[in-house]
């Protein structure tokens, strides 16, 4: 006789608790959310700003001048910082120095909100090193747009400097090496004068010693510092130099005469 065909094991039995279920992809898990601090000393701007952006999925902590600001932004470490410009007790322009200044904060992003709309006005904020200035009134999707761009630019940058944070040392060794060499003997020559950056102390460290060809780790160890704040100080000089890699960087410092 032909064997009887297999029949599936009844529910509740043992052969049928046994057989696996087929297992569910894992999820990524979602980027935390950009962390932003507004500072602002309008209540009624600041609270609409805040939900607008929060809506928007970033995560906004409030500050209501600048001097309150200035002791968040120590606490919080914010990604972007999004400030009035005339506020009592410290205004934008001393929270915007003050945020430069400091190891932790200085390559933070800073967009000044004001209604101070003049080019005069815009120019002093950019020379400041504010990083965008948005005339008050704003459209709010335009501000999102904005601030949007600007996480975005900073997370390439940092990405940018990331990718090179544990790259060989005696291989970047190397390329500098030949990129002396290049300027010693018939390469591109250097500028008759050196170039004027409004590179921060410790940014002009950070680029002397990215050019004597010190990584992002022995670069942290060195100056006492992390390798985040390291990479976010690499970052603004590759803003602030025009380049995108530590060899375009280290070419364009040797050749303008911008470190020994």
């Amino acid at each position: 006789m032909p064997p009887e065909p297999a029949h599936p094991p009844a529910p509740g039995s043992a052969a049928a608790e046994a057989t696996p279920e087929p297992a569910t992809p894992a999820e990524a898990p979602k980027p935390a959310p950009a962390r932003l601090l507004l500072v602002d000393d309008e209540p009624g701007l600041r609270t609409a700003v805040q939900a607008y952006l929060e809506d928007e999925g970033f995560d906004v902590t409030t500050a209501v001048d600048g001097l309150d600001g200035w002791e968040k932004a120590q606490a919080l470490l914010p990604d972007l910082v999004l400030s009035d410009v005339m506020m009592p007790r410290l205004d934008g322009y001393g929270l915007l120095k003050r945020l430069r200044a400091d190891e932790r904060l200085g390559g933070t992003p800073v967009i000044f909100l004001t209604a101070k709309g003049m080019t005069a006005d815009r120019i002093e904020g950019f020379q400041a090193g504010v990083d965008d200035y948005i005339p008050k009134p704003f459209d709010p999707d335009e501000l999102v747009a904005r601030v949007r761009n600007v996480v975005r630019r900073q997370e390439r940058l940092l990405a940018e400097a990331a990718r090179y944070a544990d790259a060989d040392i005696g291989q970047m060794a190397k390329q500098i090496t030949e990129i002396r060499s290049l300027l010693q003997t018939g390469g591109p020559k250097k500028a008759a004068g050196p170039v004027r950056h409004d590179f921060t102390p410790r940014e002009a460290s950070v680029l002397q010693l990215v050019a004597e060809g010190l990584m992002n780790k022995e670069i942290a160890r060195r100056l006492e510092t992390s390798i985040r704040n390291v990479e976010k100080y690499v970052s603004r000089l590759f803003t602030k130099t025009g380049t995108s890699s530590r060899t375009e960087l280290v070419r364009y410092a040797l050749e303008n005469g911008l470190v020994e």
